[in-house]
């Protein structure tokens, strides 16, 4: 081998979340994945790594089995390295332990299974890096890992010094650690063939120092499969119009001076440039979208700018937040986090056998990272994504609390504790057929409710919120310089993710920008101004009254039988023209075992000298994903049916139903007083590959009574909530 050979370390992750569309998959099969075997098919000089997520891999067998033959063949002949990960592709590093192994090593087996060997190398999902990782992953059998250079640079390290991989070690654990390059992840295949294979070329005549010394120079581009064809305009450009065969060919062509080689035998072939420790990571792009949205704005412009100045020197260091900022910036992610915690701790703790091993399954499976962060593709703002992690995380609980949907013992528990781990309790209540959870902290609200024969958590809705990218669209919609479907113009090349240019799937999106002051949630107590209008509120613009919606309230708990009542109550305040008049809301949640409903007694106190005469509201929210078509939910309301799609008010309403024949549940609120119902569709603008676009995330509605209550009197109203399994 010439001393200043140079080699090519390709690896390409293949992925799907767990609950993706199945047409989803189908489009990515036929457009990235199965062009990709046959262009290598055609390339056999090329040598590169693929991964593929489980449930990739699961859709693969039941609807494409002859492609992993062909894969296999590659294998076989040696032209591909198949990569481990976790199977369902979680946050390796938010799990516990026992996960972390169970997921890997799941992986492990199904390579094994597959194409018969056991793997080395671990694709590490978000390439979220914290320093504990090289212990479990060895213990694994993983002897690499491939993370962004983003990683290395956040230690101090230079491009100059990223030509082959470094060993870390945790509790004495080796790992060995590739940095995928940033510059071959942005010019394949955006750049022309020429220029790469140039830039190739640059840094083996590039001076080397000590550090290669007898050591060749390994470049790696590690990065998504799907950029191959499925992203926007990428299939026309790398396979009918040939850049892929042409970039292969001129890889094939170049083979004195650069050889493709997977990182396995690059690993087994060649030492390794020395010993690292690297800090928390993920790559550029989810440092910066992990931070809150001033700084998630304010710092990808700022190394725009930088990098418009050359002024590298800076930018080296420039580098955004933690990933784990996710559970603090979305408290949905962290409901969501904590939910896979309580279910793990609980799975863990049945025998072993078949229930505990389908446990296991259902629970890693509800890991599956997508749900649990927000970037350019979508994460937590994709509705089927969430309910998909909740209900996987809901049958996994079935299995480990013995519950069997179709007859089980009855039983109701009540835990006091801290759920969402925020150092305040927090309050769940289990049933055979229901699991809520209350957050005491704020406002006594009803944050998750799962109903266990459907596997459906109700209160799967987001918050509105303001993201930083938001900044974009205000400022493009005021230079009149978004760009819509109807605009296009068409090129040559696509353009990257990276790219400036401000797309919006549709006009006016910017009109859509409305933040909420406190999640969403269910049993929300609002005390609204005499003129409050459903605009106001659907526009979270209103003068709020009192001081309940996310202040803490107390908790009682009574246990008879098999039947529980909560009781959360809050001594607070309600503005009345100039004065405080001191209420207190108390609200009776009642759940007996084996029941479908929830019944909820309000009582308001006045405690004051003069009288309360004021609207108190009880906001619940509904989310049914596809709810804003008529064919996925419906609403029917004073004999007439509606989508939950619409903003809408009625003026004296008794009782409502949802039936959602897309997920065979109904749901049913009956009032002991008939109320004012407002209801708004819950929409977020949110950022993906293809542009800005408005997302359904569920649907918040509102009774309200006109109430007056004299000082030392109180006021009631009951609520009952009923679900019910369609057949």
């Amino acid at each position: 081998m010439p001393a200043d050979k140079m080699y090519l370390s390709l690896a390409l992750h293949n992925h799907q979340p767990v609950g993706n569309f199945g047409w989803v998959f189908q489009e990515a099969f036929e457009k990235s994945y199965l062009p990709m075997v046959e262009c290598l098919e055609r390339h056999p000089g090329i040598r590169l790594a693929l991964h593929f997520t489980g449930p990739l891999r699961d859709w693969l067998l039941v609807h494409q089995p002859e492609y992993l033959g062909r894969v296999r063949v590659l294998a076989d002949r040696g032209q591909i390295e198949i990569m481990s990960g976790a199977y369902y592709e979680p946050i390796l590093v938010s799990l516990y332990d026992a996960d972390k192994l169970g997921q890997v090593l799941k992986q492990n087996d199904s390579v094994r299974e597959d194409f018969g060997y056991d793997p080395i190398g671990l694709w590490l999902a978000e390439r979220v890096w914290e320093p504990h990782l090289p212990r479990v992953l060895n213990q694994a059998g993983i002897r690499y890992t491939i993370v962004d250079d983003t990683h290395f640079k956040a230690a101090g390290y230079t491009d100059d010094d990223l030509f082959g991989y470094y060993v870390s070690e945790e509790q004495g654990h080796t790992l060995a650690i590739f940095a995928t390059s940033q510059h071959l992840r942005y010019t394949i295949p955006w750049a022309s063939v020429e220029d790469v294979i140039g830039w190739l070329r640059e840094q083996q005549h590039a001076e080397s120092g000590s550090l290669y010394a007898g050591k060749p120079k390994i470049a790696v581009m590690g990065d998504d499969g799907e950029k191959f064809g499925l992203w926007p305009g990428t299939y026309e450009h790398v396979w009918e119009r040939g850049w892929m065969d042409r970039f292969f060919s001129a890889l094939e062509q170049s083979s004195e001076w650069l050889e493709t080689i997977p990182p396995a035998d690059a690993l087994r072939r060649f030492p390794s440039l020395g010993r690292i420790y690297l800090p928390t990571s993920s790559y550029d792009e989810m440092g910066e979208w992990a931070m809150p949205p001033k700084g998630a704005w304010e710092l990808p412009h700022l190394k725009h700018a930088l990098q418009h100045e050359g002024r590298k020197d800076i930018f080296r260091y420039m580098r955004g937040g933690f990933w784990r900022n996710f559970m603090v910036k979305y408290a949905e992610v962290n409901q969501l986090h904590k939910k896979a915690l309580w279910v793990s701790r609980k799975v863990h703790a049945m025998p072993d056998g078949a229930p505990k091993r389908q446990a296991l399954d259902h629970l890693w499976a509800g890991q599956c990272n997508c749900g649990y962060w927000h970037g350019v593709f979508g994460g937590i703002y994709l509705f089927h994504i969430r309910e998909a992690d909740y209900r996987n995380l809901i049958e996994a609980e079935n299995l480990a609390d013995g519950v069997d949907t179709s007859g089980s013992a009855p039983f109701v528990q009540v835990n006091v504790e801290d759920f969402d781990l925020d150092a305040a309790e927090d309050v769940v209540v289990t049933s055979n057929r229901q699991s809520l959870v209350f957050d005491l902290d704020r406002g006594g609200a009803l944050v998750e409710w799962d109903y266990r024969p459907a596997g459906y958590n109700l209160i799967n809705v987001l918050t509105r919120r303001e993201e930083g990218y938001h900044r974009d669209l205000r400022e493009a919609a005021e230079a009149g310089a978004i760009v819509t479907p109807d605009m296009e113009a068409g090129g040559e090349r696509p353009e990257s993710i990276h790219s400036e240019v401000v797309r919006a799937r549709e006009p006016g999106l910017h009109l859509k920008l409305l933040y909420d002051w406190h999640r969403r949630a269910m049993l929300q107590d609002h005390f609204l101004g005499a003129g409050t209008t459903l605009d106001q509120y659907y526009r979270s613009q209103y003068p709020e009254q009192g001081d309940f919606v996310n202040q803490p309230y107390a908790a009682a708990i009574e246990e008879k039988g098999k039947a529980a009542t909560v009781t959360l109550h809050r001594d607070g305040f309600v503005w009345q023209d100039t004065q405080h008049i001191p209420v207190t809301v108390q609200k009776r949640i009642q759940l007996s075992a084996g029941d479908d409903r929830l019944h909820v007694t309000y009582r308001l106190s006045n405690r004051g000298s003069i009288n309360l005469e004021t609207r108190f509201g009880v906001e619940t929210n509904w989310g049914f994903a596809g709810g804003n078509e008529l064919q996925h939910a419906v609403l029917t309301c004073a004999g007439r049916q509606f989508s939950l799609g619409e903003t809408a008010e009625a003026s004296v309403v008794a009782d409502l139903r949802i039936t959602s024949p897309l997920w065979h549940i109904e749901t049913a609120v009956e009032t002991s007083e008939p109320a004012a119902l407002w209801r708004f569709p819950l929409e977020a603008v949110s950022a993906s590959e293809a542009g800005f676009e408005r997302t359904y995330q569920g649907t918040s509605m509102l009774h309200w009574w006109e109430i007056k209550v004299a000082p030392g009197a109180s006021w009631d109203v009951e609520l009952v909530l009923a679900l019910r399994l369609l057949d």
